[in-house]
């Protein structure tokens, strides 16, 4: 996920574009929970090779972002592998300036997601790292923000989420995690999560939403070439 302020393609949550925030629409409508990103919105960048990681962000229509993802088992906890994955995924998320970023995105179909609201590394205290995660309740209450995307560069659009939402998960420990998230970060999980279902922000736009981002959609399909999932 991105910040929608400074994100081109794709923002999120609230302000998070499935690929890292960008300005674009959300600067006109800046809430009071915008955070220090939004107000000052950076370029998202294409990270391409990413120190310290074999990952690369997948972008659309790659097959990854469509497929199904597995639960993550207690025995990949206990052997560190699914700690090396989410500590590799945080450098391609800070690489790309994004503050979310789930394992399909990164060509890994396992129910896994790292996020920072804040995006900013030296906040390590900041991340978050959810295995397993899932929504056992949501608002009926829902509002509307630009999300972009880092699996979708250079667009964005309108996307309406539950104000908040009750999530269970699992720790790297195995530990289970019950929380409560609203605003900001309750439409950057929401956004994340939607990746571990296959699903991704354009499938939440309006029919009028979906129209203006159709022509680099058209692009992205075209760089991508056959073999792509739609």
């Amino acid at each position: 996920m991105r910040h929608a302020a400074f994100a081109p393609a794709w923002t999120q949550p609230h302000h998070m574009r499935s690929r890292h925030l960008q300005l674009n629409q959300l600067q006109r409508r800046q809430s009071s929970f915008l955070t220090p990103l939004f107000s000052s919105p950076k370029e998202e960048v294409d990270p391409g090779v990413v120190d310290g990681t074999d990952l690369r962000v997948a972008k659309y229509p790659a097959p990854s972002l469509r497929a199904a993802n597995a639960a993550i088992a207690e025995e990949e906890l206990k052997d560190g592998s699914i700690a090396k994955l989410a500590k590799e995924m945080f450098l391609v998320m800070y690489a790309a300036e994004g503050v979310g970023l789930a394992a399909p995105q990164v060509g890994v179909n396992k129910r896994l997601m790292v996020y920072n609201d804040t995006g900013d590394r030296t906040k390590w205290l900041k991340e978050t790292v959810l295995v397993n995660p899932r929504i056992v309740e949501f608002s009926e209450a829902k509002d509307v923000e630009a999300e972009g995307c880092l699996s979708f560069p250079d667009m964005n659009g309108d996307v309406e989420r539950s104000k908040w939402i009750k999530v269970e998960a699992l720790s790297l420990k195995g530990k289970k995690i019950k929380k409560r998230y609203k605003g900001w970060e309750a439409r950057i999980f929401q956004h994340e999560y939607d990746h571990l279902d296959g699903v991704v922000y354009i499938d939440r736009l309006t029919e009028e939403g979906r129209s203006e981002v159709q022509p680099r959609l058209d692009e992205l399909i075209e760089e991508f070439g056959e073999g792509g999932s739609l």
